[in-house]
């Protein structure tokens, strides 16, 4: 597994117009393969700005990689500096291979189980 993840420090005032461009983008990225999940997570505000990062999740960096060489990249980044008014600096990447062995992944069923256990308490059925 690879994770791939830019963030971007974006101006104050700034917010609503980028999530904006990230919800209505034609990412192309639901056509790909290797691509495991996206996300594009906000984070900490501070005088200046307020921090985001775009979050995808690969199969392998073989197959991130094959995607920055692909006619779906340059579409997908294809105006990307006409909105340089919103940014503070440049985005910053970082790229992360999986730890073998640390991994651990939440059973979406087990969990609403548990839950509604927890609400249920040990009544009786």
């Amino acid at each position: 597994m690879y994770l791939a993840m830019n963030r971007f420090r974006i101006k104050r005032g700034f917010e609503t117009e980028f999530e904006t461009l990230w919800r209505e983008r034609e990412s192309r990225l639901d056509h790909l393969e290797g691509i495991l999940s996206f996300d594009l997570l906000r984070g900490a505000t501070d005088a200046q700005s307020t921090l985001y990062a775009s979050h995808t999740v690969w199969a392998s960096q073989d197959a991130f990689d094959a995607w920055t060489r692909s006619s779906a990249f340059r579409d997908a980044h294809r105006g990307a500096g006409d909105h340089g008014d919103m940014f503070l600096d440049h985005p910053d990447f970082e790229g992360f291979d999986q730890v073998e062995g640390t991994s651990m992944r939440v059973n979406p069923v087990s969990l609403e189980a548990e839950t509604l256990h927890a609400k249920l308490g040990s009544a009786s059925y």
